[in-house]
């Protein structure tokens, strides 16, 4: 793997770690709208992160979708799926409001769950783990 592509991987780890934390301090403020948002972001940052690690196309939106059931296949996961489902309605619930506890709070820790497996997926291929480059 070229120095550049793992540098690029480590700054997509970097930012939805950075994201996740970002969603704790939201929630624990009270502003559930952008806990929900910056848990988007950390999905999608996960996501951006594997593909790269694969050479997968993951830059629009829509192929999130595409690389998760990609990675589903490849991983014999097909629960990642349904995790990323609940992530998209974390995203949806910035824009629309509509979800109230405890639905939110179970929808939290199935999205946090999903990010923190797809970031330990990443960071268990040889040389993108933390502290490497």
């Amino acid at each position: 793997m070229t120095t550049s592509r793992r540098k690029t991987i480590q700054q997509h780890v970097s930012l939805a770690r950075k994201f996740l934390e970002d969603s704790e301090r939201e929630f624990a403020a009270g502003d559930e709208l952008q806990g929900c948002e910056k848990l988007w972001g950390a999905t999608s940052q996960s996501l951006m992160a594997v593909a790269k690690q694969r050479r997968w196309r993951s830059g629009k939106s829509n192929n999130r979708a595409d690389v998760v059931e990609r990675l589903a296949e490849e991983m014999q996961e097909p629960s990642l799926e349904g995790e990323f489902t609940a992530a998209e309605k974390l995203h949806a619930n910035f824009y629309h409001d509509f979800m109230e506890e405890p639905e939110l709070a179970r929808t939290r820790r199935i999205a946090n769950r999903f990010i923190l497996r797809i970031l330990e997926i990443v960071e268990s291929r040889e040389g993108t783990g933390p502290g490497s480059g």
